[in-house]
């Protein structure tokens, strides 16, 4: 169905049928035909990838107009949400976010699970686990739920989203041109590159996004075409929004070298800030999966919660970039701002929590605009002389918190330098994110994207499910009275064995079957042609002695663990038990990869995917 990691599908080997050559002709013209494939293949990516980046632009701009449409249908009015509610009567802030938890609740639960939440975790996933396969309905469903939620005053961003909506765009194309899966992965990384340059007008951070935390790869093939997709998507979304920054906020610099101490302090509150979003929104999720009550009125309950919250503080509705612009135009009260942080991360937490559908993004600049502000206002209160106004510590604390969340420091600061298209503010944004992603890391191993995986089990970075292997044991996905080659087996009856079978390694065992090594082909055919000595050499002789095992009370994370770690195919298994060194089943990595598969069915962690091809070996 899938390989759990790029290690193993290149030293995975799946024998096929073999085709006849009969004649030079057919020789030529099939190595021509390689050569034109590999060509037009070096051409086909970086234009599927400007075309990812048109239909990505596309689509973030549709998104942003469809935010707007649902937010007059709901407010009557698609300005400033935070503006817009002070004027309303209050009973329609109460019920304006849990209206569009009344139609997101169905929406997501009968058509597309995976459109639940923040989405970037469900990229990763797909790209690291799945072959870079997400279902086509996705795209819809989630550009519909994201914007009703959005529009009705959910307290989420519009990044996470449309990152998904572009990586599901991504995808779709490329199972429709059956593309290979580390293609249709890069297709996917160009999709999130483009909605995230669409949305911020920041092409360089929306490239950078898909590369640090999409694909984690920087190899000049998967970096031509995700560049080229995000350079089309903001010229599309430049061309129907305008091109000018999100926020705009005056030129605020480095005041002096003693300012850095406040930008430490900074980056440490930042951190701190950052893992208690991380931590309140898990457990709010721990919550609502808790509540006895059907998945898809969870949704409308949950916005009623962010409807009392937006009743005395309306500024935590909606993506709030007018609210995060009025501090960094030094606008807000520094005691709103220190209440304003506790308010966001509850909503943020209560709006995701319980079944909506946005981004964690917008919602952390929020925060970290919020706690800069306020952090600012003491700093040039008690320190005029060296210390900045505060618009200059929100504009920090954005990218500090932003880093803690993501754990992608480099990403915070580039999309942070694209938002004000301030360059001054660089070195203290430059120091205030290292130190925020350190501080989050020591206390949070895992960023707010990849801890929604490993809950589930999956451990992204490794590309396994770490729980499902370590509770499965060898024994019970071993192939059974494996075939076994005698330590004295001469060259000549080799010869009469190894070419004509399925695999490709064998377990060299001695006379009363105990291990002693395995016997490879190459290990074979290195000797194989020479006839001197057919009498002379033993099996013994040209294998690896001793040989790596495992036996059957190991599980099968020990197993993929050795398998990754010497490059095998197969493991030879012995019997439990101390010193034992009976041979009695063989564990290959296609037995690992369908146990691996199966269990995640069992649990409902694999969407249904199309039929894999059938194996050629298991038809014969």
């Amino acid at each position: 169905m899938f390989s759990l990691s790029q290690g193993w599908r290149e030293t995975t080997t799946i024998s096929e049928p073999r085709k006849s050559v009969n004649t030079t002709e057919d020789l030529w013209i099939g190595r021509r035909s390689k050569k034109i494939l590999q060509y037009t293949g070096g051409l086909m990516m970086p234009g599927l990838g400007m075309l990812v980046g048109l239909l990505g632009g596309l689509g973030a701009v549709f998104f942003r107009y469809l935010i707007q449409f649902f937010q007059t249908l709901i407010y009557s009015s698609g300005g400033d949400l935070a503006t817009v509610a002070q004027n309303l009567p209050w009973w329609r802030v109460l019920l304006g976010p849990a209206i569009g938890g009344v139609f997101i609740g169905p929406l997501v639960y009968f058509f597309a699970r995976e459109a639940k939440g923040h989405g970037v975790p469900e990229v990763m996933n797909a790209v690291a686990r799945e072959g870079g396969m997400i279902r086509k309905r996705v795209a819809i469903v989630k550009i519909l739920a994201s914007a009703l939620c959005i529009g009705s005053g959910g307290s989420v961003g519009r990044e996470g989203p449309i990152v998904q909506i572009g990586s599901a765009i991504g995808s779709s194309l490329g199972q429709i041109l059956k593309i290979s899966d580390d293609q249709l992965r890069v297709l996917v990384a160009c999709g999130a590159a483009a909605g995230i340059s669409a949305t911020f007008n920041a092409p360089i951070a929306g490239a950078i996004f898909a590369l640090e935390i999409i694909l984690a790869d920087f190899a000049l093939p998967t970096f031509t075409p995700i560049i080229l997709s995000s350079v089309i998507a903001t010229v599309v979304s430049r061309a129907f929004l305008g091109n000018y920054p999100a926020f705009q906020v005056p030129p605020y610099e480095l005041v002096s070298p003693w300012e850095l101490v406040f930008y430490c302090v900074l980056g440490l509150l930042a951190g701190l800030v950052a893992v208690s979003f991380i931590v309140t929104l898990y457990k709010t999720e721990d919550f609502w999966d808790a509540l006895k009550v059907p998945e898809y009125v969870k949704a409308p309950l949950g916005g009623i919660l962010v409807g009392i919250i937006a009743l005395r503080f309306p500024q935590i509705m909606g993506v709030g970039y007018e609210s995060i612009e009025k501090v960094l135009l030094n606008q807000e009260i520094w005691i709103v701002l220190l209440l304003l942080i506790p308010m966001k991360i509850l909503a943020t937490s209560i709006s995701i929590g319980s079944g909506g559908s946005g981004g964690i993004f917008a919602p952390s600049l929020f925060i970290g605009a919020m706690l800069g502000g306020a952090f600012g206002f003491a700093a040039h209160l008690f320190f005029p002389q060296i210390a900045a106004y505060p618009g200059a510590y929100a504009i920090v604390g954005m990218g500090a918190v932003v880093a803690g969340t993501t754990h992608a420091p480099i990403q915070a600061l580039l999309i942070i330098f694209e938002l004000t298209q301030n360059y001054m503010i660089i070195p203290p944004l430059m120091f205030c994110c290292v130190i925020s992603t350190f501080i989050a890391r020591g206390v949070k191993r895992e960023s707010i994207y990849s801890l929604k995986l490993l809950r589930r089990g999956i451990d992204i970075k490794s590309g396994r499910d770490i729980n499902v292997l370590k509770g499965m044991h060898v024994r019970d996905f071993m192939t059974k009275h494996p075939e076994t080659i005698q330590e004295n087996m001469r060259l000549r009856d080799l010869i009469q064995i190894l070419p004509f079978s399925k695999h490709t390694s064998f377990p060299l065992v001695d006379k009363d079957g105990d291990l002693l090594g395995m016997l490879s082909l190459k290990d074979f055919r290195e000797v194989v042609f020479e006839d001197d000595l057919m009498d002379v050499v033993i099996a013994r002789d040209i294998a690896t002695i001793p040989a790596v095992n495992v036996n059957t009370d190991d599980n099968l994370d020990r197993a993929l663990t050795l398998i990754n770690g010497y490059g095998f195919e197969r493991l030879p298994v012995v019997s439990a038990g101390e010193n034992s060194k009976k041979v009695v089943g063989i564990l290959s990595q296609k037995d690992i990869i369908s146990a691996y598969n199966k269990a995640l069915e069992a649990r409902g962690l694999l969407e249904r995917m199309p039929p894999k091809p059938a194996d050629p070996e298991r038809t014969q």
